[in-house]
């Protein structure tokens, strides 16, 4: 079983064990055992994994990968309409647009309260030895909302 299939399966074994788990309890209750109080914390933490996983399975989503676009590191993120990516000096210019479009494509549907985020790709520019100016080198507005 690969860790894919583990992790689609998970919420349902949980989920599975919680009910039987809560079929114990109402055993537990009805017969008065001495183990009701201790089981009522396993199915409840049974249960409260299921949901989590399957919250978890939700929120997960692959990276897109575009050919011809580079790794960039992100150096500011505001939350909310802004994005700015560092490129190296050496970046090559025909890796700009599919690394635009790679880091746009990355973005969750529905993320950032549905706003138009500008994405950035910028390098420093030495101007002199102890001081540099940021030059965008390419920008691209990406809508977020759902639809």
């Amino acid at each position: 079983m690969s860790f894919f299939e583990l992790l689609e399966n998970t919420p349902k074994f949980f989920g599975f064990l919680g009910i039987l788990l809560l079929c114990v309890t109402v055993i537990a209750f009805i017969f008065n055992f001495g183990f009701k109080f201790r089981i009522i914390g396993a199915t409840i933490f049974s249960l409260l994994l299921s949901l989590s996983s399957w919250a978890f399975i939700q929120s997960y989503s692959e990276k897109v990968v575009i050919e011809g676009a580079k790794y960039v590191p992100i150096v500011y993120d505001n939350g909310f309409d802004l994005i700015i990516a560092k490129v190296d000096d050496g970046f090559p210019e025909e890796s700009i647009e599919p690394t635009l479009e790679q880091l746009s494509e990355n973005l969750r549907k529905g993320s950032r309260s549905g706003a138009n985020v500008k994405i950035k790709l910028r390098k420093l520019e030495k101007i002199s030895d102890y001081v540099s100016k940021p030059v965008v080198i390419g920008e691209v507005i990406k809508n977020v909302k759902m639809n």
